[in-house]
């Protein structure tokens, strides 16, 4: 690596830190904001992972201009941090357009993928566009008929993101229900590690939406992950501890006010696995919404895995009980996908 982009990455750590940092104190100081919303600009994968409820194979990209009307809308509410996911969004065509228009509201823009279509010339489109970080998740180290996400495929993508990226890059790895071989996954970490990155792991729901203990293997796995994902997001993820063991964990979701997950159609929900509530056009979504969705409590909370939601919820967690209850019909909880920052 040359000195000069050494000096740029380092200058680009800083000014995310300070960013990160000055709009998690905003949000300390004040509760009436979006502090995260997970935006899909296409619901079309090239992939086809078996536990994965979120993707199809014949979805049209949402055209550009729609997408620009969103992230405006989503700008005038303040927002402090757009995450864009899927589908797989790099399938896009005007990906770097919809980054620059998230960066010019002065929104920290991040973006999850399976990282199957990166090459050098779009990292470094995504670098003048302004994206600040990255995630990519990585189940195995050989291709399954779980999980095509593997090591063996994809290192060749980390070696061009060590090589030209500007933006931080996280990997993911989970382990639980549908996962063959848990211990991978610190293989993958290490692997991150190695190459100047972050890690993270997840924890998936069974099939039928209701979470699984992890067994003495995968409870390893996870430790020695917690381990070496020392970084100061991944210390955000302590609710996984009673997770992991099958407990329930007590904490307030803001889903519906602080988290936002607007999907293909342009429809607020609270999460990608509770799509269908509340379901309201995001332009038609209002200060009211969110506030009585801050003061709603969810009955999906105690088992939920969806690190990004449980992650925002602890600027809040502290004050401002839920008194009211949500709808009869909410729907039952999907078999989660994991997204940390993301998912």
């Amino acid at each position: 690596m040359t000195l000069s982009k050494a000096l740029r990455r380092k200058k680009a750590g800083l000014v995310r830190w300070y960013r990160m940092w000055s709009r998690i104190a905003w949000g300390l100081l004040r509760k009436n904001h979006p502090l995260l919303v997970h935006l899909i600009p296409i619901r079309q994968c090239n992939l086809s992972c078996a536990y994965c409820n979120e993707y199809d194979d014949y979805s049209a990209p949402v055209p550009t201009a729609e997408m620009v009307r969103r992230i405006d809308r989503l700008g005038s509410f303040g927002t402090s941090i757009i995450t864009i996911s899927g589908g797989e969004p790099l399938l896009h065509p005007d990906l770097d357009q919809i980054i620059r228009r998230i960066r010019r509201h002065g929104i920290i823009c991040g973006m999850i993928t399976n990282g199957y279509l990166l090459t050098a010339e779009m990292i470094q489109r995504f670098n003048r566009a302004g994206l600040e970080y990255l995630q990519i998740s990585i189940d195995n180290i050989q291709p399954d008929e779980v999980s095509k996400k593997s090591l063996k495929t994809l290192d060749k993508k980390l070696l061009l993101l060590a090589e030209h990226a500007e933006f931080q890059v996280n990997i993911n790895s989970v382990v639980g229900a549908g996962i063959r071989h848990p211990e991978d996954a610190i293989v993958i970490a290490r692997r991150a590690v190695a190459l100047g990155f972050t890690c993270t792991i997840g924890i998936i729901h069974e099939d039928g939406g209701q979470l699984r203990s992890l067994n003495e293997t995968e409870q390893q796995v996870y430790r020695a992950i917690k381990n070496l994902g020392k970084q100061w997001y991944a210390r955000f993820n302590t609710f996984q501890k009673e997770i992991s063991r099958g407990r329930p964990h007590e904490w307030r979701c803001r889903a519906g006010a602080r988290y936002l997950y607007i999907c293909e159609d342009g429809l607020v929900h609270y999460c990608s696995q509770q799509r269908g509530y509340p379901a309201i056009p995001l332009e038609q979504y209002t200060p009211e919404n969110m506030r009585r969705e801050y003061s709603t409590r969810k009955a999906c909370a105690p088992y939920c895995t969806i690190s990004c939601a449980q992650q925002i919820a602890l600027v809040d967690n502290w004050r401002d009980p839920q008194t009211l209850t949500a709808p009869a019909r909410q729907p039952e909880p999907l078999v989660q996908l994991q997204a940390p920052l993301r998912e």
